[in-house]
């Protein structure tokens, strides 16, 4: 069973705007460095911001995925096809946080590197607006 904090719209809400927030507090932080040229810098931002994104939206994914949209299908299970769609947004998600670390590894902090870290930004962005709406009607 998941937490009340994700049943209630207005506690789950405040839940993706705050790691939105904070993802993109983190990425810009990671570009001001690199202006700065504090290259060595950057890169531990950019770690953090990795980090951030697992221990941060990564997990409440997956508490989602645990619990609170089996509830939702099992109470509505016309809620199905959008949850299948919504667990795909997670997977992007995923996808898009192993690619950054492999090119991170192999490549360092390049200009490619921050398009994935601003295409998690838009991903999750997008997955929060139609969860809230699909989910709680919003």
């Amino acid at each position: 069973m998941s937490g009340p904090s994700l049943r209630q719209l207005h506690a789950h809400h405040a839940i993706h705007q705050g790691g939105l927030s904070g993802a993109v507090a983190k990425t810009e932080e990671v570009e001001e460095l690199l202006e700065m040229k504090e290259a060595e810098v950057a890169r531990q931002a950019a770690d953090h911001l990795i980090e951030y994104w697992e221990t941060r939206i990564l997990s409440h994914a997956d508490a989602e995925e645990d619990g609170f949209y089996q509830e939702m299908t099992a109470k509505q299970p016309s809620l199905q096809e959008a949850v299948t769609r919504l667990k795909r947004d997670h997977e992007l998600l995923r996808i898009i946080v192993q690619d950054v670390k492999v090119l991170l590894a192999e490549e360092g902090l390049t200009p490619a590197v921050l398009h994935q870290f601003h295409a998690l930004l838009v991903v999750n962005a997008i997955h929060s607006r139609d969860e809230e709406r699909l989910l709680f009607g919003e």
